[in-house]
């Protein structure tokens, strides 16, 4: 007979049950710290944002009846209709300059800037297509670029990790770093693109859209984040001229921009798994022990649980003793 053939019993039901229990509580428990997170982040934007939306709203029936005051020939319905078409006028890229209106939200590039923020799910919502054969459009190209994105996505991302590996590995071979190699050039790697795609964009936002740093780092986050409030978006002044380049250069950083912080998000995603696993880990040796106090005669299964807890297969245990043993050089 097997030696582990006897192990079949109360110790290894509980160990069992309890790892079912783990895993039974941590979807709940993640759903609840969610559920708590959104309700803070919902009752700070409350108190922030509700005192100036209530401060516009009283602006804005001020200078209505000021203007109802000032000129009686203008009634309230005409006015409301007037206000409603440029309400529309506005969401179909048409903004009035003067007795004239400007153009040009549905050029190529503006086109062209509209399809990326498509297909990478940022969706401002300022520009919409109001055609219903432009809508039905946007459903076949958002239905097969949002895949072929994510894909470009994964692929510069790795693109990104390797060209990291490959300078922290030319660091380790010219001056035997070896980890410390490693956690350098994640560090440098991690400042540049903090730098070329968070820090820097904002000025070059300053410059052409006339904000300020703070709203253009504001509008950087949101946008490589696809949250894409749509309150802050480039190239819809209608009182600036903008350069052909700008919205071309500006899909580029999008693109290479949630590359870099998909691989941030990815990373602290990692980090919190880690930690709940870590938790885990010292239940199921917490249990380990309690079932040795107990004097359980099968403890040998909560000790194998700690072996795969650890990453060890006790299966393998033996032969890796042996494989030790042998060829010491390959351990090192």
């Amino acid at each position: 007979l097997s030696p582990r053939a006897g192990r079949a019993g109360p110790g290894r039901a509980m160990s069992a049950c309890r790892r079912r229990r783990g895993r039974g509580w941590r979807t709940p428990a993640l759903l609840a710290a969610y559920v708590l997170y959104v309700g803070l982040g919902a009752g700070v934007l409350r108190a922030l944002e509700g005192p100036a939306e209530r401060r516009a709203a009283q602006r804005l029936l001020q200078q209505r009846w000021e203007l109802l005051a000032n000129y009686t020939c203008v009634r309230g319905p005409p006015l409301q209709r007037l206000v409603q078409d440029i309400i529309q006028a506005y969401k179909s890229g048409i903004t009035l300059q003067g007795n004239s209106t400007s153009l040009g939200r549905w050029d190529f590039s503006g086109s062209f800037f509209f399809s990326i923020s498509t297909i990478t799910t940022i969706g401002y919502g300022n520009l919409s297509p109001s055609t219903a054969a432009g809508r039905i459009f946007c459903i076949f190209f958002a239905l097969f670029g949002i895949p072929l994105n994510l894909v470009l996505l994964n692929s510069i991302g790795q693109l990104m990790l390797s060209g990291v590996q490959h300078c922290a590995h030319h660091l380790e071979e010219k001056f035997h770093w070896q980890k410390k190699a490693t956690l350098l050039m994640r560090i440098c790697a991690l400042l540049t693109c903090l730098l070329l795609f968070l820090l820097l964009p904002p000025v070059l936002f300053s410059a052409k859209e006339g904000w300020s740093y703070e709203e253009g780092f504001y509008y950087s986050f949101i946008t490589l984040a696809t949250i894409g409030f749509g309150d802050y978006v480039i190239g819809m002044n209608p009182d600036r001229t903008y350069p052909g380049w700008y919205k071309n250069v500006v899909s580029l950083w999008i693109l290479f921009g949630m590359a870099w912080l998909a691989l941030v998000i990815k990373f602290c995603i990692n980090l919190l798994e880690s930690s709940s696993d870590f938790c885990q880990c010292k239940k199921k040796s917490k249990g380990v022990v309690e079932d040795l106090m107990d004097g359980n005669k099968n403890t040998m299964t909560g000790l194998d649980d700690v072996e795969n807890c650890n990453g060890k297969d006790p299966k393998q245990k033996d032969q890796t003793e042996w494989h030790m043993q042998t060829a010491p050089t390959e351990a090192l």
